[in-house]
C-alpha cells in the first residue's frame, strides 16, 4: 500500500492513501485526494499504483510537479521519494499491508446458491483409523498455518525458508547428540584426573592435618606446570579456614563451589562421596573429604576437604571443535539443499509451464487437447477441467459451417516488423501478442536499460528496470490492440528525458494483434 504524508508546508503532517488503481490529486472536490494549498491546479497530479509499484503524471498543472528535485511529466515513484507541489511537499511511503483472513464455517443447505459454497474450503470429519488420524491433523491443523503464510510470501520464497529450516533442524538433532557425547566422555576423563589429584592431597596430608601440622601440608603439585588445567583449589577445615594455597592462608572460603563443598561434607552421610560439577564455562568443580583416624573416638573423622576447579584448554577446544564441525555441516547442506532446492523448484513448474504453452497452441489449433508427459497426477483433475474449457470455447468460435477458427502464427508478422524496424531513425521495440520481447535496436537498448542479448524471449515486465514504464507499454499495447491497430501515445519520462511512448498493433486477418511496434520520440 502507497501513502503519501506532507513532509513539508501548510499541511505538515496529513497523510493521504492511495488506493489501487488511479489517484487523482488537486483542489477540485472531483479528486480522490483534495489537497487545498495555493498554488495546486484544479487537478494537479495522477498518481497510478499497480501493486507494488507506482508511478506519477502531471495533469498540465500550471506551476508543474517536481518529483526529487526534477520537473517531471511521468515517472515511476518509490517510498522514500519527494514530490513538491505548490506550498506542500509529499513523501511517498509503502507501507507493506496485513492482511486478516477470518474464516467462517458455512453449513450447506438445498436452497444455496451453487456459486458461494467452496469446496476447497470444507474441512472433512477426523477418521477413526489410528493412521489417518495423524494425517487428517497434518493437512487440516499444519497445513493451513502454512497457507496463511503461502498468502503473504510467495510459493518459491516459503519452499526454501521451509527447506532450511528443515536441514538446520536435522543437523541439529543429529550433531548435538554426537556432541554432547563426546563434551561428557572428554568431562568424565578430566574428573578422573581431578580426583587423582584430590587423592593425592588426601594420602600426603592426612596426617599433618590431624596434627595440625600446617607448615607440612604440602600441596605444590597442584600449582605450577605440572598442574595443567587447575584454574584454582582451597584446602580447608570444617570451620571454612583456608590452609592452602598460601596466598589465601588464614582466610575463609568464599567461593560458590567451596561453600556449597563445606555445606554438603557437614553431612555426615555425604563425606565417603566425592563431587563432581559442571560449573559452566568450560569449568569442573572436583571436591573430597579428607579423613585422618581419631584415637578418641575410635574412628575417621573429616579433617579437612580439598575442592579444585579445572579448566583445561581440552575444553575450550573441544567448545571451539564443535562450533567448528556444526557450522560446516550447515554450509554444505545449505549448499546441497539450495541444489535439492532448484530441482523440486523446476519440477514443480515444468508441468505448470507445460499447460500454459499447451493452453497457446490449442487456442491456436495447432494441438486438440491438453497431455503431458509429466506424472503429476494432482494435475489430472485440472488438466480435464482445462480440457473442457477449451473445449467450450472452440464451440463458442465456431463459424461458416461449423469449422472452428484457427487463431493464426505471430511469426510473419513478427518478420514483418523486424524489416520494418532496420530503417528506423530512433529506439524501437518489438513485442509479440503476449508482450514478449521480440527485438530491439541500440537505440532502445540505451535508452530503457535492456539488453536484446539477455532480454530476448523475456516478459517486458520481468527485465524492465522501470516497471513503471513497462506498465505503460503494456497498456498502449492493450488500447492499440482493442482499436483494431490504431496508434496510442503516452508522454513519459525515462532517465530525465521527456519522451512520448508511441505503440501500434499489428492485426491479423484472424482479428487479434500478432505484434506491437513501439517506438520512443523525444516530447
Amino acid at each position: 500500500m502507497f501513502k503519501l504524508v506532507a513532509v513539508g508546508g501548510k499541511l505538515r503532517g496529513k497523510e493521504y492513501v492511495l488506493s489501487e488503481g488511479e489517484n487523482t490529486i488537486g483542489r477540485s472536490a472531483e479528486c480522490d485526494h483534495q489537497v487545498s494549498a495555493d498554488g495546486i491546479s484544479k487537478k494537479h497530479i495522477r498518481i497510478t499504483v499497480n501493486s507494488e509499484s507506482a508511478y506519477a503524471e502531471d495533469l498540465g498543472s500550471s506551476n508543474g510537479t517536481l518529483v526529487n528535485g526534477k520537473i517531471i511529466k511521468k515517472i515511476t515513484i518509490k517510498d522514500g521519494d519527494k514530490i513538491a507541489l505548490p506550498n506542500v511537499i509529499l513523501q511517498v511511503v509503502f507501507v507493506l499491508e496485513k492482511k486478516v483472513i477470518i474464516k467462517k464455517k458455512v453449513t450447506r443447505t438445498g436452497d444455496d446458491d451453487d456459486d458461494s459454497y467452496d469446496e476447497s474450503n470444507q474441512v472433512e470429519p477426523m477418521p477413526s483409523s489410528i493412521v489417518a488420524k495423524p494425517i487428517w491433523l497434518f493437512k487440516y491443523k499444519l497445513m493451513p498455518i502454512i497457507y496463511g503464510f503461502n498468502e503473504k510470501y510467495e510459493w518459491a520464497a516459503l519452499v526454501g525458508i521451509l527447506l532450511f529450516i528443515f536441514i538446520g533442524f536435522n543437523i541439529t538433532l543429529i550433531i548435538f547428540p554426537v556432541q554432547r557425547d563426546s563434551r561428557q566422555l572428554l568431562i568424565k576423563e578430566i574428573a578422573l584426573r581431578g580426583k587423582q589429584f584430590a587423592a593425592e592431597v588426601d594420602h600426603l596430608n592426612s596426617g599433618f592435618l590431624r596434627e595440625k601440622s600446617l607448615d607440612q601440608i604440602y600441596t605444590g603439585f597442584l600449582e605450577g606446570e605440572d598442574a595443567e588445567g587447575v584454574q584454582s583449589y582451597k584446602l580447608f577445615d570444617l570451620e571454612g579456614r583456608v590452609f592452602r594455597p598460601m596466598s589465601s592462608l588464614n582466610t575463609i572460603v568464599n567461593d560458590p563451589f567451596s561453600v556449597d563443598a563445606l555445606k554438603y561434607y557437614k553431612t555426615e552421610s555425604n563425606q565417603d562421596r566425592e563431587v563432581v560439577e559442571s560449573l559452566g564455562s568450560n569449568q569442573i568443580g572436583i571436591a573430597r573429604a579428607i579423613k585422618a583416624h581419631d584415637k578418641q573416638l575410635g574412628r575417621d573423622v573429616v579433617v579437612a576437604i580439598i575442592t579444585i576447579i579445572f579448566s583445561p584448554s581440552s575444553l575450550a577446544r573441544e567448545a571451539s571443535n564443535n562450533s567448528k564441525a556444526y557450522l560446516e555441516s550447515l554450509i554444505t547442506s545449505g549448499m546441497v539443499a539450495i541444489f535439492f532446492f532448484g530441482i523440486l523448484y523446476y519440477m514443480t513448474i515444468r508441468p505448470l509451464d507445460e499447460m500454459k504453452y499447451q493452453i497457446e497452441a490449442v487456442l491456436r489449433g495447432r494441438q486438440k487437447e491438453l497431455a503431458s508427459n509429466s506424472l503429476f497426477k494432482e494435475l489430472f483433475p485440472l488438466r480435464n477441467t482445462v480440457n473442457s474449457i477449451l473445449v467450450r470455447i472452440k464451440e463458442l468460435q465456431n463459424i461458416d459451417g461449423g469449422e472452428v477458427q484457427n487463431l493464426e502464427e505471430d511469426g510473419p508478422y513478427l518478420r514483418s516488423l523486424k524489416e520494418f524496424s532496420e530503417g528506423a531513425q530512433g529506439p524501437v521495440l518489438i513485442l509479440n501478442s503476449e508482450k514478449i520481447i521480440q527485438d530491439l535496436n541500440l537505440e532502445c537498448e540505451d535508452l530503457i536499460g535492456i539488453r536484446a542479448n539477455a532480454s530476448v524471449g523475456q516478459s517486458l515486465l520481468d527485465t524492465a528496470r522501470d516497471q513503471g514504464l513497462a506498465a505503460t507499454v503494456i497498456d498502449l499495447c492493450d488500447r492499440s490492440a482493442n482499436n483494431e491497430g490504431c496508434h496510442q501515445k503516452e508522454a513519459y519520462q525515462i532517465g530525465g528525458k521527456d519522451m512520448v511512448v508511441n505503440v501500434v498493433a499489428l492485426i491479423g486477418k484472424d482479428k487479434f494483434a500478432k505484434g506491437f511496434y513501439v517506438t520512443f520520440v523525444k516530447s
